[in-house]
């Protein structure tokens, strides 16, 4: 067997990949892209831009194809199936944060939260799946939802500004070398090298104007990078910035799920608790009722800021020392406005008629008399604060031997000091709504809703609360270069991982703590209290009402005296989880040239992971430990046919660890829906086997058509299970449940003290199996002609995802798609680029999907489908000035959700208005 070893580097590699040189010699050896130096990958995509000669012609690249150009190249020279976006995708595609750029790439779907991205779906596995690197360790960062913290091992893109980084790795094939605690992919997020720049100074600096359509909010959004090298380019300092302040609308309605077997005080005029065989209060029992159907305004107020530092040392060509810093502080206040009718739990106390049920047994529209008219105002600050810090060393001793040293601390700080609720009620209020049109329902106050004399201020709720990830990690390299085209690899490493979260809860009726007038269930509510909403383009039909008073926020709170009263902590609500994980790794590289070349990699990683589970049970805060251990394959192999035609095939042993909240051994109390939910800290990791094989066609300059195919075995998948129990049989302390909730009501006030609660775990569950395909292609016009047409371009991908698993409701076990998976996505680009002027039109298609466990007698909830349509114009004035123009979902696309996967019931629909940027962009 012979080893060929041509001469060259990773950078002209990735030039010679993008077949704008032909004459430059391949790599000595393909490298990982995981382990690519973003400077490399950068200076790749600079050189692109000027003009480069081979022995026959000059082509010259500019702007957003030369970005594409790098990528494909860094694509082709990688050992394992990868997709790369640098420094002019990012800078140049419209999209505000890095989850929306990912969406770019085949196999990346997107979740998103108040229109923007937030996390991510790899191949069809959710975000916890896909572990996320930032300049080479892994981290988390943590930011709020509509309803929460991210409490699990997810990724929250939305913290960081996409022109913070350099470069975008998606790693789909695992390899010993890559870090393990993925089942999906291994994300690298690269800010840049300061030796990339140059010699000599660098600034670089954008500002645009914000404009949403939906509530006319004009905001700023500034960029900018500053970089300088010395003469000899040995050593390089650079800085980052980049800020944001906004406010997006979401404009919709929400039913808070549908539920049933609930009785009606009377249906049709008849008493129903008189006469519990009628037909009609049978029917309407057990058909399925909208538990807080409503209208109205959430607001979200954002800034975001990011920062990046870094000095690099390159004193001779065989040492290179860098320093790394990155800062990231993400604000949102969000602000609710709700009219709704509180039928949950109150059915027993309304009247009900002139009803009509459809197909899918739901009450689909009513009239309602003494109903819980509820105006609602809702006020949450939360805050993300992220820190990093990272140094690398690497030391060749020999031109054949070489070690790298990568240490470095994250800290991710996620706070709500403040979330709170204020609630006005009317008891006997006259109401009617209509869902024929699940997504745009008719929902009108028959009574008066915008005179403060006819409502009470009757409960306030504050949940004031944090979560604190935490990452140390140390990892030690050295690779050997025997003999030509092999290299021996190996080393190890540890990380520890911390993880807190804590929560408090000022939450009361108001009769309860002041004192009541007899028969009020509130304070009188005057018009120093209240304020008037107008609900504004939420898609009503007509006949809707669309005004109404909600609590004056400020004035509530200092007539509460809120912030004044003890928050009080739950057991429940405080627990976390420490995991040090030590171990190694050995891999051999290889690229053999006898006729046909071959590349790749095998080699085994070892990890053990000591875990420690804290939280409360039974009113005594334990910490449970144990210890596991994983060994994990993992071999890679590329041919070359032909220069131009890859065939990649992986296989490899990978493991997720549990989901963070599964792992408590604590628990918490759901009050209003009688649910008891609590961890195992002995569940297993998500193990399985991952098989790859892909066919790449490098057929012109610049273009790629590829497909993928991935199957993934997972053995051991937890999954919930769930029994009916009694609250004196879970053991948990009285102390738990809140004053005015049912479940206070009925244990403690004691109407119903044998009230059985849902009791929900996780176990070791089934294995499943995910596969796909993934088509991608990228067409530069270049291919057919040399005139005007040769500016113009298209890429494109679609993903087709298979995958089952069984889930057991009400007894009975249901075969059913993977939380978070679509079966089909899909997106594109049409572009034109002269070097000069750049035009882009992107459009991003997912299919609909279930988002995992419902409540209330429902299977499952999720997400219709999606389609989002970008454009983005860029015109460059001279060589230093260039002008944008960005828009983001110019087709306005609504987000429905719905409860239950067979009826499809409205959970809620929404949309958030179409976004314009301009702004200018200059470069020294």
């Amino acid at each position: 067997m012979r080893f060929v070893v041509p001469t060259g580097s990773v950078k002209a590699a990735l030039l010679a990949g993008s077949a704008l040189v032909i004459s430059t010699p391949a790599p000595a050896l393909a490298q990982d892209a995981g382990t690519l130096d973003a400077e490399e990958v950068s200076d790749a995509a600079s050189e692109a831009s000027g003009e480069i000669s081979d022995s026959d012609n000059v082509i010259i690249v500019s702007g957003f194809r030369q970005s594409l150009n790098a990528a494909i190249a860094a694509k082709r020279e990688a050992v394992g199936q990868v997709d790369v976006i640098v420094a002019e995708d990012i800078a140049k595609f419209p999209d505000t944060n890095l989850a929306e750029l990912l969406q770019r790439i085949p196999g990346v779907a997107i979740e998103r939260d108040a229109g923007e991205g937030r996390q991510i779906t790899v191949r069809g596995l959710g975000a916890q799946f896909t572990r996320v690197r930032v300049n080479g360790m892994e981290t988390i960062a943590t930011s709020v939802d509509g309803a929460s913290f991210n409490r699990d091992r997810a990724f929250d893109f939305n913290v960081f500004a996409s022109e913070l980084f350099n470069s975008i790795v998606v790693n789909k094939t695992a390899s010993a070398a890559l870090d393990e605690g993925s089942l999906g992919a291994v994300i690298d997020l690269n800010t840049g090298n300061p030796l990339s720049y140059g010699a000599g100074l660098k600034l670089v600096g954008s500002a645009q104007a914000r404009y949403n359509d939906l509530n006319d909010d004009l905001a700023p959004r500034v960029a900018g990078l500053l970089a300088w090298n010395n003469a000899d380019e040995t050593f390089g300092i650079s800085a980052s910035a980049a800020w944001t302040k906004y406010e997006t609308p979401e404009l919709g309605n929400n039913s808070v799920r549908w539920a049933n077997n609930a009785t009606f005080r009377s249906v049709d005029g008849v008493d129903c608790a008189a006469n519990p065989a009628d037909s009609g209060c049978v029917e309407v029992r057990e058909a399925f009722h909208p538990r807080i159907p409503r209208y109205g305004l959430v607001n979200h107020d954002r800034e975001r800021l990011g920062a990046t530092a870094a000095i690099q040392f390159r004193p001779t060509d065989r040492t290179d020392i860098e320093l790394n810093a990155l800062y990231s502080n993400f604000k949102e206040d969000r602000d609710e406005y709700w009219g709704e009718v509180l039928l949950r739990s109150n059915e027993d106390e309304i009247d009900l008629s002139n009803y009509v049920i459809d197909s899918d047994n739901n009450l689909i529209s009513a009239d309602l008399q003494n109903a819980w008219v509820r105006n609602e105002r809702y006020h949450r600050e939360s805050e993300t604060d992220f820190y990093q810090i990272s140094g690398r060393l690497e030391q060749a001793f020999s031109d054949t031997f070489r070690v790298s040293l990568l240490a470095g601390f994250s800290k991710s700080d996620a706070t709500i000091p403040v979330e709170t609720t204020i609630i006005f009620d009317d008891r006997d209020g006259e109401y009617s709504y209509d869902y024929t049109d699940m997504k745009f329902p008719r929902l009108t106050f028959e009574s008066d809703v915008t005179t403060p004399g006819a409502f009470q201020l009757a409960e306030f709720r504050d949940r004031p609360s944090s979560v604190e990830n935490k990452f140390k990690t140390v990892a030690f390299d050295l690779e050997w270069e025997p003999t030509q085209g092999l290299k021996l690899s190996g080393g190890p490493f540890y990380r520890q991982f911390d993880y807190a979260t804590e929560s408090a809860r000022r939450d009361s009726q108001y009769c309860s703590v002041f004192t009541c007038a007899p028969g009020a269930y509130g304070a009188p509510v005057t018009g120093d209290l209240a304020e008037l909403f107008e609900l504004g383009d939420a898609g009503q039909p007509a006949g809707n009402t669309n005004s109404w008073i909600v609590p004056d926020l400020d004035a509530a709170i200092a007539f509460l005296d809120l912030y004044n009263r003890p928050a009080v902590t739950r057991e429940g609500d405080v627990r976390g989880v420490e995991e040090k994980v030590t171990g190694g790794y050995f891999q051999t590289d290889f690229e053999i040239d006898q006729g046909m070349r071959v590349t790749g990699n095998f080699g085994a990683r070892y990890a053990r992971t000591e875990q420690a589970s804290q939280g409360f049970n039974n009113g005594q805060y334990v910490t449970v430990e144990r210890t596991y251990e994983d060994f994990l394959p993992a071999l890679n192999l590329n041919v070359f046919p032909s220069d131009d035609f890859i065939i990649r095939g992986a296989i490899a042993r990978v493991i997720t660890r549990p989901s963070l909240g599964n792992l408590t051994p604590g628990g918490s109390v759901d009050e209003f829906n009688f649910r008891i939910t609590t961890g195992n800290p002995f569940i297993e990791p998500y193990r399985a086997w991952n098989y790859d094989l892909s066919a790449e066609w490098y057929f012109a300059p610049g273009a790629i058509l590829s497909l993928a195919g991935f199957i993934k075995e997972v053995e051991s998948f937890p999954v919930g299970s769930s029994q009916q129990i009694t609250y004196a049989q879970s053991g948990l302390p009285l102390s738990l449940l809140t004053s005015g909730t049912p479940a206070y009501d009925a244990i403690v006030n004691g109407t119903d003290p044998n009230r059985e609660f849902e009791f929900r775990s996780t176990t070791n569950g089934e294995g499943a199996t995910i596969k796909g395909l993934e088509l991608g292609l990228h067409l530069p016009f270049s291919v057919f002609s040399a005139g005007a047409l040769s500016n113009f371009g298209v890429l494109g991908n679609v993903t087709y995802v298979d995958s089952s698993q069984e889930i057991e409701f009400e007894g009975e076990t249901f075969e059913t798609t993977f939380a978070g998976v679509s079966k089909y996505s899909a997106n594109g680009t049409a572009y034109y680029d002269d070097g000069r002027l750049s035009v882009r039109v992107s459009a991003a298609y997912r299919d609909g999907y279930n988002a995992g466990g419902s409540g209330n007698g429902n299977f499952l909830e999720g997400f219709s489908s999606s389609f989002n349509l970008d454009a983005a114009i860029r015109y460059k004035l001279n060589d230093f000035i260039e002008l944008t123009l960005d828009g983001n979902n110019l087709t306005d696309d609504y987000r429905f959700r719905w409860t239950d996967d067979v009826a499809r019931r409205n959970y809620e629909n929404n949309h958030f208005g179409r976004i314009i940027m301009a702004g200018v962009r200059f470069e020294y």
